[in-house]
């Protein structure tokens, strides 16, 4: 009777714990699918045409500490071909590691893409660099250059009326 006890017992752990795994990957997923689709509908040529054809091709990786998700942005100087994938990169050329809290992630995203792709867009992201709340291993260079094409601030849709 014991044995039974315990196999039960631990289904039901491995059964939360898949159900735990399966929502924080659907958070990374969504996140993924919501730069995609802001780049797409509101998102400028001109920093994806300073991406350079040395940068081409290459991957860039986000990873989200508290989700424990990558995200993978393929580097590319046509803003109709950007792409973006929820997994581990094989090569990166530069991580950005965001480390806030679960609840503001998609704070620190929005802020990121919101913002005009300039020198004061790029600024506004020294106050998740200084304090240690997203970090750069790699090619700092490179990583600007992913977040100017993240940016879409400067767009018609944010202009006051």
């Amino acid at each position: 009777m014991e044995t039974i006890k315990q196999e039960e017992s631990i289904k039901t752990i491995n059964r939360e714990v898949r159900a735990e795994n399966l929502v924080r990957e659907t958070k990374v997923l969504n996140i993924a699918r919501l730069a995609k689709m802001l780049v797409d509908l509101f998102g400028l040529d001109e920093p994806f045409l300073k991406i350079g054809k040395e940068l081409e091709g290459q991957e860039v990786e986000l990873y989200l500490k508290n989700l424990d998700g990558y995200i993978t942005f393929i580097l590319t100087s046509d803003r109709q071909k950007f792409e973006c994938l929820v997994q581990k990169a094989n090569n990166p050329i530069a991580s950005i590691i965001i480390t806030v809290k679960e609840e503001k992630i998609l704070k620190v995203i929005s802020d990121i893409i919101r913002s005009k792709s300039n020198l004061l867009g790029l600024a506004k992201l020294l106050k998740y660099l200084i304090p240690g709340k997203a970090k750069i291993k790699g090619s700092v260079k490179v990583a600007l250059k992913l977040a100017k094409c993240l940016m879409i601030g400067k767009n018609d849709v944010y202009k006051k009326r």
